[in-house]
């Protein structure tokens, strides 16, 4: 697995990051969001929705916990889901999430709630602020890049 960082400066470059991820993103992908409260996973989230189609703001899915979108609301069927609050992978496993992967784009928020049950083909993107007087909007993320997205992520 291939590790790559993104220094990106606020809330736009956020939102640019998650529409070119979306240019490349396939039904059965799954795109795995780390990082502590605020620090963007939503607004990733909403980039990639964003360039799939999704017009207007798509919510938080930290109460519904799986949020959907079909066709023709985007242009390929996701399943936005915040594991947040979860407390076991047990719960997780109440959801059958594998089964989105089947026909639709899985984007998970708080994934470690999975225990190691994330799949080996998730696209991993940890997100933290910045340091070293970067901006209290900049970020830094840092992508684990699985063989499955090798190719993709190198066009991102």
């Amino acid at each position: 697995m291939a590790e790559a960082v993104i220094d990106l400066a606020g809330e736009a470059a956020m939102l640019d990051l998650g529409r070119r991820i979306a240019d490349h993103a396939r039904i059965g992908d799954v795109i795995a969001l780390e990082g502590g409260l605020g620090a963007g996973k939503t607004t990733l989230a909403r980039g990639i929705l964003e360039a799939l189609g999704l017009e207007g703001e798509a919510p938080s899915p930290s109460f519904a916990i799986v949020q959907p979108y079909d066709v023709p609301e985007v242009r390929l069927p996701v399943a936005h889901v915040d594991l947040y609050r979860l407390d076991d992978a047990a719960e997780a496993g109440e959801l059958a999430l594998g089964d989105y992967l089947m026909d639709s784009l899985l984007i998970i928020e708080w994934p470690d709630r999975l225990g190691d049950a994330l799949w080996p083909h998730a696209l991993r993107l940890s997100i933290d602020f910045a340091k070293d007087g970067a901006g209290d909007d900049a970020r830094r993320l840092t992508a684990a890049v699985p063989d499955a997205w090798t190719e993709r992520w190198s066009q991102i």
